[in-house]
């Protein structure tokens, strides 16, 4: 054989290292996508959850790796809790597949999703609670209700801990509201048959 035919027939080691120098080459030169999230609050200062991970306090940047909806947790001392979906959404070139190029291209795409939140002044005053109580029990007692297949609030239905529970509330109302205390709610209900 000829030397000039060996030289035209490539080797196995070129064969294997050829794909890898490329694979090499594009990904040295391969570009940068980079998502994040940028989460606010009025006031500012509030601690932040992100996929029950702690972030930090806002104004907080945070970097995510894909697009798409986050469970989002903010508090702040004084402040209702805010717990909520947050969903992000990315611009065209972030979509199959034309991410997976933009990844391979030698250049640097940023993409950034600003959320900012206005939280609710907490009330702690003693009617505020009452009021939660109140609509607490009145949820509670509906889903009670329906998961028993009774409907309204008949309170012949009610069982004698709920009686009792109702009449405690009734009477922690009348203190707020100065009324005087109503002597029949004192008494203690009926033992069951």
């Amino acid at each position: 054989m000829s030397r000039l035919a060996c030289m035209s027939t490539p080797s196995r080691t070129a064969l294997v290292a050829a794909p890898f120098a490329a694979f090499l080459l594009v990904g040295f030169l391969g570009g940068c996508v980079e998502r994040r999230i940028w989460i606010d609050t009025e006031p500012q200062g509030a601690l932040v959850w992100v996929n029950d991970a702690q972030v930090g306090r806002t104004p907080v940047d945070v970097a995510i790796t894909h697009e798409g909806t986050y469970d989002l947790r903010i508090e702040k001392e004084g402040y209702e809790p805010l717990v909520t979906p947050a969903t992000t959404s990315g611009p065209i070139w972030d979509t199959v597949p034309l991410d997976l190029i933009v990844e391979i291209l030698p250049i640097n795409a940023r993409n950034e999703t600003r959320w900012k939140f206005t939280l609710v002044r907490r009330d702690d005053s003693e009617n505020a609670l009452v009021d939660r109580a109140t609509g607490l029990r009145d949820r509670l007692r509906g889903e009670s209700m329906r998961a028993d297949g009774v409907v309204g609030g008949d309170d012949d239905r009610l069982e004698d801990g709920q009686k009792a529970g109702k009449a405690e509330l009734k009477k922690l109302q009348d203190s707020v509201e100065g009324k005087p205390a109503d002597p029949a709610l004192d008494t203690p209900p009926a033992p069951a048959p």
